[in-house]
C-alpha cells in the first residue's frame, strides 16, 4: 500500500499553490516528495474540523463512506443497515452516515470496547462483537434479516451475511480485511440467496466519483460542524514505525482512523 493519503506542506514553489500551503496528497509514506500540483487537494480546514478530517471524513476515507452508502448502497430510512469492520474509519462514519438517513444501525467489531464506543458515543443502534462465541446466534435472534450491508471484511463474515437477506437486499463491498493476508481464503457458498431475495451485491472504486468529491465533502464538513459526525484518530510517531504500524490495520487493532505522523515541521499542531 505505497500511495496512503497524507497531508503536508508544500516548501517549494508550484503553479497552483505556494509555498507553506497545506494540502492533501498521495505522495506515499515519505518526509518530502516531488507531486504534480494537480493531484494535490488544498486542505482549507472548514469550521468544526481539524487538519487530521482530510484523512478521514474529508478525505478518501469519507468520500468511501459517503458514496458507498447512499450512491451504491442507496440506503433509506427505515431500513436495516449491517456494517462490518464498524469501528474502523470507514466503517464507524459509514454507521453515522446510516443514523443520519434514518436507518437502523447494525455494527460488527472484534472487541467489547469498540462495540461499547460504537453503541455509547457513536449511538448505533446494536453493536455486536464477533468473536463471542454467541455471535451467530445472536445476530439471528436480535437482528434477524438486513436491508443493506456495507462490507470491509469479506470471509466467513460476508458468507454469514448473505444468509440474512431480506428482498431487495444490497451488499455493498468496499473491502476484504480478513483476507487480504490469508494464504487460503474460503470462498463463498450462500450466494444462490442472492437470487431468491432478489438480491445485489456489487463492489466499487471511490475515484468513479472524483467529479462529485467537492459536494461530498462539504456535506461532510456541514456534518462535522454541527457535531453530527465523530471521529476517533489513533496515532503512531515517526516514519521509523511504518512497519510496525501498518500490520495494525489487519490484526483489528485500531479504533477509528490509524495515522503515522511523519512530522509536525510546518504543520498546524493536531487537537486530538
Amino acid at each position: 500500500m505505497a500511495k496512503q493519503q497524507q497531508r503536508g506542506a508544500i516548501i517549494a514553489r508550484c503553479a497552483r499553490n505556494k509555498p507553506g500551503d497545506l494540502l492533501s496528497c498521495t505522495p506515499g509514506w515519505t518526509e518530502y516528495a516531488v507531486l504534480d500540483d494537480k493531484f494535490c487537494t488544498p486542505a482549507k480546514v472548514p469550521a468544526g474540523a481539524e487538519f487530521l478530517d482530510y484523512l478521514g471524513a474529508l478525505g478518501m476515507t469519507g468520500m468511501t463512506a459517503y458514496f458507498g452508502l447512499l450512491e451504491v448502497g442507496k440506503i433509506k430510512a427505515g431500513e436495516t443497515l449491517v456494517v462490518t469492520g464498524a469501528a474502523g474509519a470507514t466503517g464507524s462514519l459509514v454507521c453515522q452516515i446510516g443514523k443520519l438517513q434514518g436507518a437502523k444501525v447494525i455494527a460488527i467489531a472484534g472487541s467489547e470496547d469498540k462495540c461499547n464506543w460504537l453503541q455509547q458515543d457513536l449511538g448505533v443502534d446494536l453493536a455486536l462483537n464477533y468473536k463471542s462465541k454467541t455471535f451467530f446466534q445472536d445476530f439471528k435472534k436480535q437482528v434477524g434479516y438486513l436491508d443493506c450491508m456495507f462490507d470491509n471484511v469479506g470471509g466467513e463474515m460476508l458468507n454469514f451475511m448473505l444468509t440474512r437477506l431480506n428482498k431487495d437486499a444490497r451488499i455493498v463491498l468496499c473491502g476484504a480485511i480478513s483476507d487480504y493476508n490469508n494464504e487460503s481464503p474460503k470462498g463463498l457458498t450462500s450466494y444462490m440467496n442472492l437470487i431468491s431475495q432478489r438480491a445485489k451485491i456489487q463492489g466499487f472504486i471511490v475515484f468513479d466519483y472524483a467529479k462529485h468529491y467537492a459536494e461530498a465533502r462539504q456535506q461532510m464538513a456541514e456534518w462535522l460542524k454541527d457535531g453530527k459526525l465523530k471521529r476517533r484518530f489513533q496515532i503512531a510517531e515517526g516514519l521509523e514505525k511504518a512497519p510496525e504500524t501498518m500490520p495494525i490495520l489487519y490484526s483489528g487493532g485500531n479504533t477509528g482512523k490509524l495515522v503515522l505522523r511523519v512530522s509536525e515541521a510546518g504543520l498546524p499542531s493536531a487537537k486530538l
